[in-house]
């Protein structure tokens, strides 16, 4: 079974003063935005992994590049010893496109948070993947979920996986279901962020549906939330970095405008940073940014 949601405050509450601004992200996907395949373009894929390196070591965090596909992970210098809650994004594209929705959008939300959870907590237990070859049948994060089984690695909470979270459409039929009859409430306005959980993950999804309405009331938030397994049924709802930890039996979340379902750019090389809305990136780094920092708390 699953359960479908849509949060939206009636209207806007009063804005605290923002963690995250738009040029910052726009600076980011500007650079992330080439094509960067993890073999066909690499030499652009690792010098991309590269350079997040640098901006995460730049916040304070102590940053390695781990396995054969350069997933980069940093973690926080001051948080003390436990589990923690992983933000995670994946910076590779398909050969054909540069890949600013594909997944600059969420890599670039992802150093917005780490910027801004640095300044305001720098102990707080919240850690930053950047997983490489999600686009080769999520290579890096597969890779990544099983080294966690080795002895003295990151112990982990849960995670909050960033696939696309830039496009919006206000038109009328902009947004379409996968599997309609099978996935029934999906709007038909493609102006919401989407939220999926399953199992052990199901109870964050609606802690953040709760979180919106008071962090960020004008960013409408649509769950889905899935049991019984009923996800392994659907998979159109694994296809992305989210799935190996679910096959882990660890907590995650995917955090998503829906891709094809509503970007017409997707896998394309009309994939551009001019096609997004970062006002919406915006509220989207802002409930993240508002949900990690309890974390710490």
């Amino acid at each position: 079974m699953w359960v479908s949601e849509t949060r939206r405050g009636s209207a806007p509450a009063p804005r605290a003063r923002l963690e995250v601004d738009e040029e910052e992200l726009r600076e980011h996907v500007g650079w992330l935005s080439v094509r960067r395949h993890f073999w066909r373009q690499a030499a652009a894929n690792r010098r991309v992994g590269e350079r997040l390196a640098d901006w995460f070591a730049s916040f304070g965090y102590g940053v390695s590049i781990e396995g054969p596909f350069r997933n980069v992970v940093a973690v926080p210098a001051r948080a003390a010893d436990g589990p923690l809650t992983l933000v995670c994004a994946h910076y590779d594209s398909v050969p054909s496109s540069p890949g600013a929705d594909d997944n600059a959008s969420g890599v670039a939300v992802a150093l917005a948070v780490a910027r801004a959870l640095a300044r305001a907590a720098p102990g707080a237990p919240v850690a930053f993947v950047a997983f490489n070859g999600e686009e080769d049948g999520m290579a890096g994060s597969a890779d990544f979920v099983a080294r966690l089984a080795h002895p003295r690695r990151l112990r982990v909470r849960e995670a909050h996986v960033l696939e696309m979270v830039g496009f919006t459409s206000r038109a009328r039929g902009s947004q379409r279901a996968p599997l309609p009859a099978a996935i029934p409430g999906v709007p038909d306005v493609g102006d919401f962020l989407g939220l999926l959980g399953s199992g052990p993950s199901n109870e964050s999804v609606a802690a953040l549906l709760r979180a919106a309405e008071i962090a960020t009331p004008d960013l409408r938030v649509v769950g889905l939330r899935t049991y019984l397994g009923v996800d392994r049924l659907l998979p159109v709802l694994h296809r992305s970095d989210h799935a190996p930890f679910w096959r882990a039996g660890i907590p995650a979340v995917l955090w998503t405008d829906t891709a094809e379902f509503r970007n017409p750019n997707y896998h394309r090389d009309t994939d551009l940073p001019g096609t997004l809305d970062f006002a919406f990136m915006q509220r989207v780094a802002e409930l993240l940014l508002a949900n990690v920092a309890r974390a710490g708390a």
